[in-house]
């Protein structure tokens, strides 16, 4: 499958905000957009001023890598979403978060996306005590997430476990940190989504 293999720090800066890819990186001083707080490369500090259709672009940019997906599967969200009841913005949202990598960022056993879409893949997680490997699975209401017994005791879930309380998880997810076990309460409504985008103008580009 393809895969952005560049700086994940260089899309942060690209997008002119933290994107939040690295973890506790992008709250510490070294945090690369803290240093240069403009897109890279020679003309990064003296773009021109965005119009409608580029500032739509870029928006949706920055929900693709914030989720950490490419472009087909995240116009697929898109495609879905404008399919269902409501609006189309919010029901895209609302997919994405629900994505089984997303669910273990969430709950705090991951740092980034990235590191719970690897989890993920690697079989550390069950789902109602059935081992799922897809990143991209859909949880629904009532869903049991977890890790594995085997994995327990692997470094990164011990961090995960002695610093639970730094994070606040959403409130559609109930998290035991000591049991690493999130139950999905309720399914994600806009205003539990923290996800610093503009969907509107993603569902204006798309319908163009």
């Amino acid at each position: 499958m393809a895969r952005y293999t560049g700086a994940d720090c260089r899309l942060c800066r690209r997008e002119k905000t933290k994107l939040f890819l690295k973890g506790t990186k992008c709250d510490s001083p070294k945090c690369p957009i803290e240093i240069r707080p403009y897109p890279p490369g020679e003309h990064g500090r003296n773009r021109p001023k965005e119009g409608d259709y580029l500032t739509q672009i870029r928006e949706k940019q920055k929900a693709k890598r914030i989720y950490g997906i490419l472009e087909k599967q995240f116009h697929g969200y898109y495609v879905e979403a404008s399919g269902k009841p409501g609006m189309t913005g919010e029901t895209m949202l609302q997919l994405l978060e629900r994505r089984l990598d997303n669910v273990v960022f969430r709950a705090g056993f991951a740092k980034s996306r990235d590191m719970a879409r690897q989890f993920v893949r690697h079989g550390h997680i069950l789902v109602n005590g059935k081992k799922v490997d897809i990143p991209s699975y859909r949880v629904s209401d009532s869903d049991i997430i977890e890790v594995t017994a085997k994995s327990l005791e692997m470094t990164p879930f011990i961090i995960a476990r002695e610093t639970a309380g730094d994070r606040t998880p959403p409130a559609w997810l109930e998290v035991v940190p000591d049991k690493m076990r999130v139950l999905v309460h309720s399914l994600p409504v806009r205003a539990q989504i923290d996800t610093q985008v503009q969907e509107q103008l993603i569902v204006e580009f798309y319908s163009k």
